[in-house]
């Protein structure tokens, strides 16, 4: 999760992504964050997110995102 932590902190420094759950819902990460976050996720974890895995609750916390990458790895399996 630290990989997931870096790329996030990278993107957004002004955003407390260790106590956040409402990234989404409360518009802290936009659109485009969003799409730049797919990218790296998917670079630095070798997973593929699909369109059916772009809701909020899947981007909402760290922890939503962790849970996501760890079902799309043993999806590949």
């Amino acid at each position: 999760m630290n990989e997931l932590m870096e790329i996030l902190e990278s993107m957004r420094p002004d955003i407390d992504f260790a106590n956040e759950t409402k990234l989404v819902t409360d518009r802290l990460l936009e659109s485009f964050d969003i799409i730049s976050l797919v990218t790296e996720i998917g670079d630095e974890f070798d997973v593929k997110v699909k369109p059916s895995d772009l809701v909020p609750e899947n981007f909402d916390s760290v922890e939503a995102m962790w849970a996501m990458i760890e079902r799309l790895q043993d999806d590949d399996f």
